[in-house]
């Protein structure tokens, strides 16, 4: 299986996930941001950094690069795709995702291993966990706060779009500590915390973050 691993200026985490990818079984596939091929992919997943300097908003000038055009498209097509960090921005900024990512409460940048509470463990990134299950990955990011309108807030939730929480603490103060979530066809997943940080014993805090990958890799299999 195929998984493209998109590469924006600024970006920082490519090479950790691709290593992910590789550790679950799969094929990672360099996606350079300027081009108009998906090199007929898979799945992608967007990496974290900081694309273009975070100038603007963090993730805005990503998400008009020309490849996110197509990412876009491919998404309304059924090709899952996930969002790391910046990635998660990037999503949301390209109404992929619903809400936005806002400097933290705190403004300082957060670097920690965090609890997660999986919320939803029926979308293609998340159907290797159990729904309640608590898993640990590390949080870094200085603009992870989550936001949204209440009566938005009350519809994700209504809706069952929250995929993973914070527990044990909010590390940057996002509303009702949400940590990622989901498009309407579980397709479409961008988080915070890192899971490509977390997928083997010697370098994380656990390798509680391989879930995410394998669980796209058994979707590519059944669909």
């Amino acid at each position: 299986m195929r998984i493209g691993v998109l590469t924006f200026p600024g970006s920082l985490d490519d090479v950790d996930a691709a290593r992910a990818i590789r550790l679950a079984g799969g094929e990672p596939v360099p996606l350079w941001h300027g081009d108009h091929d998906l090199k007929d992919v898979d799945a992608v997943v967007l990496p974290g950094g900081f694309s273009y300097g975070d100038y603007l908003r963090a993730g805005a000038i990503a998400a008009r690069s020309p490849l996110m055009r197509d990412v876009v498209a491919a998404a309304g097509g059924g090709l899952p795709v996930l969002g790391i960090c910046n990635g998660f921005q990037v999503l949301c900024e390209a109404g992929l995702l619903p809400g936005a990512l806002t400097r933290n409460s705190h403004l300082h940048f957060r670097n920690r291993d965090q609890g997660l509470l999986v919320e939803r463990a029926d979308t293609a990134w998340t159907s290797a966990y159990t729904t309640g299950q608590t898993i640990v990955v590390p949080v870094k990011n200085g603009e992870g706060r989550y936001v949204a309108a209440p009566a938005d807030l009350d519809r994700i939730e209504g809706e069952g779009r929250v995929v993973v929480r914070y527990t044990g603490g909010n590390p940057n103060g996002s509303s009702r500590d949400i940590a990622g979530v989901t498009s309407a066809d579980g397709r479409v997943v961008g988080l915070m915390p890192h899971p490509e940080h977390a997928v083997e014993a010697l370098t994380g805090p656990s390798t509680d973050g391989l879930g995410f990958f394998t669980s796209v890799l058994s979707a590519m299999v059944t669909s």
